[in-house]
């Protein structure tokens, strides 16, 4: 694809779709399996266009399709301008972008800062280059402690459990967040912010519209790398130089009309707001939503803080209740915790997977409903629990790392079921998929929810088709109106009022011309069910 004019002279700059957009994830791996070799693919992908765009979404966030040894599901990069084989070719990612830009659906990559593959040309240079070498100067490579060098550097605790510091054999150590495989950049080097400021060139000029930051508040690290108190996470979390950082990034993707959108683990709000300011990020996660436990008060009270803290920067709030990292939603939400907690995710938790398809129902059309833009992993609009992996064939590193403890993510990144009575229900049609898949998911395959009109696809479906057609949906004001103890009630403009019924008696409907939608049916008084939501228009 022929890279735009030096003055992008073609860009939009008025444009600002991403303030409201729908936006779906697609974790490729296990989407839709198109040369039947077990692993998700871009011909997948593009053969499941049409399904994308009848379910109503804006855009697609793809994660990670680079080159990768895989040692963290495609999050240790070998080279950010290489499709990775099992996935297909660059020429192909960028068919794929063309494609779905054609039925109005805009593409989203993924972008990982904080640390490369071991595989990757630079960490390789730097391993044979040899301590004191101007290749180790691009990671952070560093002396052990102790008589003989034999301890780690520092005390920084791992994102993953286990060591952050790993032993090469010329003695040194390098600091790696996360894996041994994902040795973390040195963003004070000019060679590193040239380089990502490049990558993002590179997409954008492929048609791109936006960036998914990882991991970004973790890039810059303190001078010198500093033992940390306990529990201090200041060192490598959240720092000053990272602003810097993201205003160089934001002045390359305004050449291009592209956004920038940050996973951002920052509970702070007021810091969390900082990074979205107008020359820096567009958008960021909303992980305290995302967390809250399935409480009115919890809901609501995350729900004010968003708003209020977006507010003064002038940047939409967004809405995510899963993801690629996250228990699915109808398997948390029938638990007795229905907050998000890593370190609390343990085998055997037990879940009433009723009631929590019931209440992932009515999150639905709260998220949906809710100021801003919304974030969709795929196969929550099937209602897919999370899964169950054998041991030996969990591929996550955090269940490793742990020990054991941690079942990992891998439960929430099983293959989609397209189809009730085909091969691996409809993914793939050769092999076994990279993940195996449950039995008994023929009734949540895509094929027998498009048939059944009360399913959660087609809830999906026609609450996604609302959003996109009818006032008082996406970014704009919230108010909040009188509602019984328990009970949700908001208006947005052009008359919406959305319900959510969190309390145990049914709740009476507010004054309303019509009923748009509900997640379940009103009883026979017209009432609004427990774990149940309607949005209505006035």
């Amino acid at each position: 694809m022929a890279a735009p004019p030096p003055d992008h002279a073609d860009v939009d700059r008025t444009d600002d779709w991403w303030r409201s957009a729908a936006i779906y994830q697609v974790y490729l791996r296990s989407f839709a399996d198109g040369d039947g070799d077990g692993t998700g693919d871009l011909a997948g992908v593009r053969a499941r266009l049409p399904y994308l765009a009848e379910l109503g979404i804006d855009a697609v966030w793809f994660n990670p399709w680079y080159l990768s040894p895989m040692a963290d599901g495609g999050y240790d990069v070998a080279d950010y301008r290489a499709v990775d084989p099992a996935f297909g070719t660059l020429a192909e990612a960028e068919k794929l972008i063309s494609e779905a830009s054609e039925l109005g659906i805009r593409t989203i990559v993924d972008i990982v800062p904080n640390h490369v593959s071991d595989q990757h040309t630079w960490f390789r240079s730097a391993l044979a280059a040899g301590p004191g070498s101007p290749e180790r100067e691009l990671f952070h490579f560093r002396p052990g402690r102790g008589a003989r060098g034999e301890l780690p550097p520092n005390n920084w605790p791992s994102q993953f459990a286990g060591e952050t510091w790993t032993r090469v054999p010329d003695g040194e150590w390098y600091l790696h967040l996360f894996t041994p495989e994902q040795p973390d950049l040195n963003w004070d080097h000019p060679v590193v912010r040239q380089e990502h400021e490049d990558v993002l060139r590179f997409w954008f000029e492929r048609g791109a519209a936006g960036v998914r930051i990882d991991s970004a508040a973790l890039c810059a690290k303190a001078p010198g790398l500093p033992d940390a108190d306990e529990d201090d996470t200041t060192l490598y979390v959240d720092r000053d130089e990272l602003h810097d950082i993201y205003r160089a990034w934001r002045a390359v993707a305004d050449e291009y009309g592209g956004v920038l959108i940050g996973e951002l683990w920052v509970p702070d709000p007021d810091r969390f707001s900082r990074y979205l300011r107008s020359d820096e990020l567009h958008t960021a996660f909303n992980f305290d939503f995302l967390a809250r436990p399935w409480e009115a008060a919890e809901l609501r009270a995350s729900i004010d803080t968003t708003l209020a803290f977006h507010a003064p920067v002038g940047a939409p709030a967004t809405w995510v209740l899963c993801n690629h990292d996250v228990t699915r939603t109808v398997t948390r939400y029938g638990r007795d915790d229905t907050g998000f907690d890593f370190a609390k995710k343990r085998f055997g938790t037990p879940t009433d997977l009723a009631t929590g398809t019931r209440r992932a129902r009515a999150a639905a059309l709260l998220s949906l409903a809710l100021p801003g833009s919304v974030y969709l992993f795929q196969g929550e609009e099937l209602g897919l629990p999370e899964a169950d992996i054998p041991l030996d064939r969990i591929h996550d590193p955090m269940h490793f790392r742990s020990g054991g403890a941690d079942p990992g993510r891998d439960g929430c990144r099983v293959p989609l079921p397209w189809a009730a009575d085909a091969p691996y229900y409809g993914f793939g049609s050769a092999v076994d998929p990279w993940l195996p898949q449950p039995e008994g998911w023929a009734p949540y395959a895509a094929d027998v929810q498009a048939a059944d009109p009360g399913s959660m696809l087609n809830l999906y479906r026609r609450a996604l088709r609302l959003r996109r057609a009818g006032p008082g949906f996406g970014d704009g004001p919230l108010r909040w109106l009188p509602a019984a103890p328990g009970v949700l009630v908001f208006g947005r403009g052009g008359g919406l009022i959305c319900v959510v019924n969190l309390a145990g008696d049914p709740a009476e409907l507010p004054g309303h011309t019509s009923v748009l939608l509900t997640s379940g049916p009103l009883d026979d008084a017209g009432r609004l069910p427990r774990d149940t939501a309607a949005w209505l228009r006035a």
